[in-house]
C-alpha cells in the first residue's frame, strides 16, 4: 500500500492509546495525526483536519463514541470510523453500527487484526468479527418488535434476492454470479437497499432486514 493512512485515535485511557500508538507506528503507511480523550475533543479535531480512519472507543466521558460518531458523520459522511470495543460493550454494538461505523476491533485483538481492519475500511469495506455479528443477528432476529414488511418499504423482487444473498455473507461478485448479473448492477441494488432502509452500511442493512423480517434466515 503506497498511500499514507492518516489516523485519529479516540479513547479516554492514556495507557491504551499509548499501546495502540506503539503498535501502529510499527506498520508502514500508518500515521497518527491526532488523538482525543473524549468525543467532544474528537469533534474539535475534525475542525482542524479530517483523517482517513478514526479508531473510536465507545464508553467515554462528556460524549460517548455513539454520539460522537453520529455527529461526525452528519458533518463528514465519508469519514471512516472503526470501533475499539470490548466484549462488555455488546449492548452498544448495534447502536454503533446504526450510527455508521464500518468496523469493530476488539481491544483484545492482535496487531494483525488491527492492521487488517484499518486497511479494509480504508478501501471502503466493512470489518466486523463474525462471532459478534452472529450474536447480534441472533438477538435481533428473536426480538420481533416494530416489524416492517418489504411491501411497506417497496423492495422489488430482485432487490429481495440481492438482500437475501447479502445477508448470507456473499460478496458482490458472488451475488453477481448467482443471479447472472454484473457486479456493478449488484452494487446499484445494494445502494438502493441502503437508501430505502435508511441504513449506513452492509452490516446495518443485514440487521435491519432481519429485525424487520424482510428476508428469511
Amino acid at each position: 500500500m503506497n498511500d499514507i493512512i492518516k489516523i485519529v485515535l479516540v479513547d479516554d485511557h492514556t495507557i491504551f492509546r499509548d499501546g495502540i500508538k506503539s503498535v501502529l507506528t510499527q506498520i508502514d503507511d500508518f500515521y497518527i495525526i491526532d488523538e482525543a480523550e473524549t468525543g467532544v475533543e474528537f469533534l474539535k479535531i475534525l475542525d482542524k483536519h479530517v483523517p482517513d480512519i478514526v479508531l473510536m472507543d465507545i464508553s467515554m466521558p462528556e460524549m460517548d463514541g455513539i454520539e460522537a460518531t453520529e455527529k461526525a458523520l452528519a458533518k463528514y459522511p465519508e469519514l471512516k470510523i472503526i470501533t475499539l470495543s470490548s466484549y462488555s460493550d455488546h449492548i452498544y454494538y448495534y447502536k454503533m453500527i446504526k450510527a455508521g461505523v464500518q468496523g469493530f476491533v476488539l481491544k483484545t485483538s492482535g496487531k494483525k487484526d488491527l492492521e487488517n481492519a484499518i486497511k479494509a475500511v480504508y478501501k471502503g469495506e466493512n470489518y466486523f468479527p463474525q462471532d459478534i455479528l452472529k450474536n447480534l443477528l441472533f438477538k435481533i432476529s428473536t426480538q420481533g418488535i416494530n416489524s416492517l414488511s418489504s411491501n411497506e418499504i417497496r423492495i422489488s423482487k430482485r432487490e429481495t434476492q440481492v438482500l437475501q444473498l447479502i445477508c448470507q455473507g456473499n460478496t458482490n461478485n458472488e451475488i453477481a454470479d448467482n443471479l447472472c448479473i454484473s457486479p456493478k448492477t449488484v452494487d446499484n441494488h445494494r445502494t438502493n437497499l441502503l437508501s430505502k432502509t435508511s441504513t449506513k452500511n452492509s452490516a446495518h442493512l443485514v440487521m435491519f432486514a432481519i429485525k424487520h423480517h424482510l428476508i428469511e434466515i
